[in-house]
């Protein structure tokens, strides 16, 4: 324990080091080190499926379940990719904004700056531990970086090769701190070190997120589980709602942005539910009230639903769904039982979804295109540290202004504040 807690201390501490030598680099600089991140990507994919590989196995071998082996697998190419884009993304780091004049001819503004040290405590997803050092590191932060015992090998990897990149292109090696091992005590040694680092930002199930939220003795930034909804109204084109909730459910079923729940108008309920039958068959296994059990027919799989239902992240392949009467009642459900992540509404009705749109209280909401969108490359952001349902500082994909504060600058010729 003591030694786990004795070099976590001392890698925050390199960190913090590092974080002030950041906050003052040059855009080409720090733009180097990430081209030279993702050419060592793309160079040493063996090496990184090999780790990948081997936590992969470790994985099935604990008898995972398959929506974290999912999140498990490490795809170098793509993660290339987003770090090119974040390379390419504007330095937020400088950013001079709210400039005025005072009466007293007082030169105010905000000035953007880094946050200074930002930390990370996640679970499987080895590509967080790309797209935090990236975006931290453009944003002028270092970084410490936890990953969960399930990526042990491929973090490790992709620590060294992150290391290799800022050194070649004269970056503090510090600037990132890659914890890749599993000692527990790394958790709560790193959540009680607000004097190095100023955010903290967990990524994973629930227990671990309330844990880092219970506990953290420095702001945190996170969301809890994500139950998101679509709405399928009465004046939906059937053709297009079924190509949305398909791909919110069937593209990729263990990420956040999943739908769990869908409601849909009683108005279209019969027609729109059959054809949803038609399109899964027993692919997906529907959760359902009376009504929508009833509409749903022959040929899929529908269990009953519970009050447990519709505040259950399913990460699975199954749905719930309810019929409603009426927009009213869907936002009511919403507010009700959602998470404030990601929610959704397909229409024709142009004040069906204004009203959606300003009434329904989360991070992202669509009208007439899939959750699947909420996510940090999808939204131009290159990549994310992680979905904030939070309202202060930071909401929706995290990246590179929101790891930046601001200061006031203020320049004058000699005035001085009346008596």
């Amino acid at each position: 324990m003591t030694a786990a807690v004795s070099v976590i201390r001392e890698r925050a501490a390199l960190a913090r080091k590092a974080s002030k030598v950041l906050a003052n680099l040059s855009t080409a600089t720090k733009d180097a080190a990430l081209i030279r991140i993702a050419e060592l990507l793309e160079s040493e994919p063996a090496e990184l499926l090999a780790a990948n590989r081997a936590d992969l196995d470790a994985g099935r071998t604990e008898g995972l379940d398959p929506y974290f082996l999912d999140r498990l697998k490490l795809n170098p190419a793509a993660v290339a990719a987003d770090t090119r884009t974040v390379a390419n993304l504007p330095d937020p780091v400088g950013e001079v904004f709210d400039g005025r004049t005072l009466p007293n001819g007082l030169r105010i503004s905000r000035r953007r700056v880094p946050l200074g040290v930002v930390a990370a405590i996640y679970e499987a997803r080895p590509n967080v531990t790309v797209d935090m050092a990236v975006l931290a590191l453009k944003s002028g932060n270092a970084s410490v970086l936890r990953g969960g015992k399930e990526a042990r090998h491929t973090n490790g990897a992709l620590g060294r090769i992150i290391q290799e990149a800022l050194r070649e292109a004269g970056v503090p090696g510090d600037a990132v701190q890659v914890v890749s091992d599993p000692d527990r005590a790394h958790v709560e040694e790193l959540l009680a070190a607000h004097d190095l680092i100023d955010l903290v930002v967990p990524r994973g199930g629930a227990a671990l997120i309330e844990h880092v939220r219970r506990n953290a003795t420095m702001p945190v930034v996170a969301h809890g589980e994500a139950v998101v909804q679509i709405y399928v109204d009465e004046y939906a084109d059937l053709e297009m709602a079924l190509r949305i909730v398909d791909n919110a459910k069937t593209r990729r079923y263990s990420i956040c942005n999943a739908v769990d729940t869908v409601l849909v108008h009683r108005g279209i309920a019969g027609e729109f539910l059959v054809r949803l039958g038609g399109l899964w068959g027993e692919k997906v296994t529907f959760i359902a009230d009376d009504e929508a059990a009833a509409a749903l027919g022959l040929g899929v799989s529908v269990q009953s639903a519970t009050s447990e239902t519709w505040t259950t992240e399913h990460l699975a392949l199954r749905l719930g769904v309810r019929v409603v009467g009426s927009v009213d009642e869907a936002i009511a459900h919403i507010e009700e039982h959602g998470s404030h992540h990601s929610d959704a509404i397909v229409t024709e009705n142009y004040t069906h979804a204004n009203r959606f749109v300003d009434e329904v209280d989360s991070a992202a909401v669509y009208v007439n295109a899939s959750t699947q969108f909420t996510d940090g490359a999808q939204f131009g952001l290159g990549a994310e540290v992680g979905i904030s349902t939070q309202k202060m500082h930071a909401r929706g994909p995290m990246a590179l202004r929101e790891l930046t504060s601001y200061k006031w600058t203020i320049f004058g010729e000699g005035q001085v504040r009346p008596l």
